[in-house]
């Protein structure tokens, strides 16, 4: 029997890897970078101009919430088959195809006459957008040498978690200078950059093996079922409980199937590695506490703190400001220190950040809710980098591309739950509503604590052994 993996091991358990060298490495973690913001900034950002297109293409507001649902269904329940078309077609050209697409489908949504057609561009963008998100991992881990592995992670964490929360604020700006068309069309340019520098990225050759489709067609089905299902959980809870009974079933078909491949598409023989495990389960509660924080921010400062919309943009900002301020800093600690504690901390730090704005009282100055808010950034950023480190360094290189739709996935599907937990909270109360959905990221930052306090506890336990 092979020894336990161990959690200061982990980020170096596979092959030596040594990188790109100057200047290639720095063209190519540029095009990554832009690539990747420019995915989750369209996510985020399309939000905003939802009533602004149902005013304008006389859509009714259930109708035009499939904008973001279209895209968002379609990114999430593709990301694990792209990632293992990446591994057979090449990363470089996957990478390519979907920046092409992305862009495409982008010019088609600025210039969509009718709701349908924008419909069907933002599907197209969702399948765009989950080939370049798949290969996050992947990328990183050929890109950079082991010794600047949690700095290259540190700067993509956080580009995604800034774009994330930035991307209302900028969707707002783009809609007071112009039209909604222009919520797509800033992506046009920003995709043209990227495709210039795809050259500069890793050569990394394909596998061989042939795509299994069932596994595929299982996957988003059981995705889609479960997003679906809990999306719509606290408006139509006995069909989506069936849903979300149908996804879990078919999930159980899903895993078996996996179980009897070497490389499956869904990468179980990955989740056989502690590190690994625990990993993505505090990942998937960290994106869960944010995103529930997020939707219950705005509601909370306007409606219980009593703040003007004029405040609610600039306090909100210092979650990313404290997030950009230690996403650096917290890849280079994680080259010395357990990873377990770093994340524990920093999902701590998060957990604490909120529980003071919900016991600040309303007439607190806006100086404390800052602090607050820039304490709960910090504590994302300062989580999210070495967690992601462990994540992307413990599989060997040629399941690179699978770990990368496993981690893409656990973000969105995260987020996803996350909000639909909110949604229940608002459910059972209008006025107390946003209250219960900070505390809903209050618990779920919690967990991520108890899993990395687990966590550490056991790698102590196989340091021991060993």
């Amino acid at each position: 029997m092979s020894a336990p993996v161990s959690e200061t091991t982990a980020a170096t358990a596979a092959e030596p890897i040594e990188g790109l060298p100057n200047p290639r490495r720095r063209w190519a973690a540029l095009t990554l970078l832009v690539g990747i913001g420019m995915s989750v900034l369209d996510s985020s950002m399309s939000n905003v101009a939802l009533p602004t297109i149902a005013r304008e293409l006389n859509a009714s507001a259930a109708a035009v919430v499939w904008i973001v649902n279209a895209y968002g269904l379609t990114l999430v329940m593709t990301l694990l088959p792209m990632s293992a078309i990446g591994e057979r077609t090449g990363f470089k050209r996957l990478f390519k195809i979907g920046l092409l697409l992305f862009t495409a489908a982008s010019v088609a949504s600025a210039l969509a006459p009718s709701l349908p057609w924008l419909l069907v561009c933002r599907v197209l963008q969702g399948l765009g957008g989950s080939a370049i998100m798949c290969l996050f991992g992947a990328l990183v881990r050929h890109i950079y040498p082991p010794h600047l592995m949690g700095r290259g992670i540190g700067i993509n964490a956080m580009t995604v978690g800034v774009m994330s929360v930035m991307g209302p604020t900028i969707g707002s700006f783009l809609l007071s200078v112009a039209s909604w068309h222009w919520i797509f069309g800033v992506n046009i340019p920003i995709g043209l950059l990227a495709l210039r520098g795809v050259k500069y990225l890793p050569d990394v050759a394909p596998i061989k093996g042939r795509f299994d489709w069932q596994s595929a067609c299982l996957s988003m089905v059981t995705v889609g079922l479960l997003i679906v299902g809990v999306d719509y959980l606290s408006t139509y809870t006995w069909q989506s409980l069936c849903l979300i009974t149908l996804g879990g079933l078919t999930g159980v078909v899903l895993v078996r199937r996996s179980n009897q491949h070497t490389a499956p598409l869904v990468p179980v023989d990955l989740l056989r590695v502690a590190p690994l495990r625990f990993a993505i389960a505090a990942s998937l509660c960290t994106f869960a506490a944010q995103m529930a924080t997020f939707i219950s921010l705005p509601f909370y400062l306007q409606q219980t703190l009593h703040r003007p919309q004029s405040s609610v943009g600039m306090l909100m900002a210092g979650w990313p400001m404290g997030a950009a301020l230690i996403a650096l800093i917290a890849g280079r600690m994680s080259n010395h220190y357990p990873v377990a504690v770093l994340s524990g901390i920093g999902a701590g730090a998060m957990a604490t950040g909120v529980a003071v704005i919900v016991l600040m009282p309303d007439s607190i100055s806006d100086i404390w809710l800052m602090m607050a808010m820039v304490l709960a950034g910090v504590g994302f950023g300062f989580f999210q980098t070495p967690n992601n480190r462990v994540i992307i360094g413990s599989a060997p290189r040629h399941r690179a591309g699978a770990l990368g739709g496993l981690q893409a996935t656990t973000r969105v599907f995260g987020q996803t739950f996350g909000g639909a937990m909110v949604a229940s909270a608002f459910s059972l109360s209008v006025s107390v509503g946003p209250t219960l959905g900070l505390w809903v990221g209050i618990a779920f930052a919690s967990i991520a604590v108890l899993v990395n306090v687990i966590r550490h506890r056991q790698a102590g336990v196989s340091r021991s052994d060993g």
